[in-house]
């Protein structure tokens, strides 16, 4: 018996993993469900058909979003063309909201139904678009447990289906066992650097978390840097270091960060999901991030908390340093990694704290979008 067909469209590697993840539930409930749209490798091994690879859309900031503007709209006008002709059962649209919303609204528009994966962070900035989302979503699967009550007020159905990073990482990571994996020492003292997995993200952030980390080595020479890096990214990563005088004790994984995140003792990195993904594998972090100055402008007046990190949002305190934009020179950066190595107390607080926040997040949420999937296509 055939299956439902499946529309999806993740953005990035980020996106490409919280598709994964739900393609297993969806799989569980329809093993002969069809996929198609734009998606990764990890989609990529539950039997996605990608007709544009994820990376497409890997864009971030207003400048660097122009730079691409034809060619995103041209895909996605493509996508919508493609899409009506063949007329899925659902289109899910994981994350990218600047992509997926008006691709969603066009196709709730010609009666084919849609759910988005992820709250956009209109609790952060751009409220404004809590209207774009009603139009364009008939349902919203959120991964933090305070969405769907502000999501509710402008009414928009939603569903608390918890993270999935949160079933997937363990409580207790097995520090030893990871270093172990990427041939470090088990007293080896392991700072894990991720500059992001977008082009531009690499290109701005990876040469000043290089140069933090050469200073954070004249306080602790023994320390080791572990990068895990996206094949396409890779050169860019190698190139940085290299100008930044970085050779002896760096390891550069292709993928794997979670095995880097688990064997590390400290994290530097980019502001995102890899974020969220270091608290719950209970590292302490430095989070950090720049943009073109022209986006920063942009973005700056539409923030509406304090806080950028993901793990300060949902602890409703900086439980962890922030250091953006013009903030984050490699000196400031080498600081506040030091003060988190020079104070264990400290670090062993932070830890709790994620934990706490990893038992909040910890649901079954392939079950739970999956149940709630199927609502909507029976309604």
């Amino acid at each position: 018996m055939a299956g439902p067909n499946f529309a999806m469209v993740a953005g990035e590697a980020s996106g490409d993993l919280l598709a994964g993840l739900l393609l297993d539930g969806l799989r569980r409930r329809w093993p002969q469900l069809r996929a198609v749209g734009i998606g990764g490798p990890q989609m990529g091994r539950r039997g996605f058909e990608a007709w544009w690879p994820h990376e497409k859309l890997a864009v971030s900031g207003y400048v660097e979003v122009l730079r691409h503007y034809r060619e995103l709209v041209g895909i996605r006008n493509e996508l919508r063309e493609r899409l009506l002709a063949q007329r899925p059962n659902m289109f899910v649209g994981v994350d990218a909201p600047d992509f997926n919303l008006d691709l969603e609204a066009a196709l709730k528009a010609q009666g084919i139904k849609t759910v988005h994966f992820v709250c956009p962070s209109i609790w952060a900035w751009r409220a404004e678009r809590a209207e774009k989302i009603r139009r364009s979503a008939d349902h919203v699967l959120c991964v933090f447990p305070f969405e769907p009550e502000l999501l509710a007020r402008h009414g928009i159905a939603s569903t608390y289906v918890g993270h999935p990073l949160a079933a997937v990482v363990p409580m207790e990571p097995d520090q030893a066992a990871a270093k172990r994996m990427l041939g470090l020492r088990e007293d080896d003292e392991v700072l894990a650097v991720l500059p992001g997995s977008r082009a531009s993200e690499v290109e701005r952030l990876a040469p000043r978390f290089f140069e933090a980390g050469m200073l954070v080595r004249k306080a602790r020479p023994a320390i080791r840097f572990v990068v895990p890096a996206l094949p396409a990214r890779r050169a860019a990563i190698e190139d940085a270091a290299r100008a930044a005088g970085v050779s002896e004790g760096l390891f550069i994984v292709d993928g794997q960060s979670h095995t880097v995140l688990a064997a590390c003792d400290l994290a530097l990195v980019a502001s995102g999901t890899a974020t969220l993904e270091a608290a719950l594998f209970k590292r302490p972090m430095v989070i950090s991030y720049a943009v073109n100055w022209l986006s920063y402008r942009i973005m700056k007046p539409k923030q509406l908390q304090p806080w950028l990190g993901l793990p300060n949002i949902l602890c409703g305190d900086f439980v962890v340093p922030e250091l953006m934009q013009h903030e984050a020179k490699p000196d400031a950066l080498a600081a506040a990694l030091l003060e988190w190595l020079e104070s264990p107390a400290r670090m062993a607080a932070v830890q709790e704290k994620f934990r706490a926040l990893h038992r909040t997040l910890q649901r079954d949420t392939a079950q739970l979008a999956t149940d709630a999937i199927q609502k909507v296509l029976e309604s």
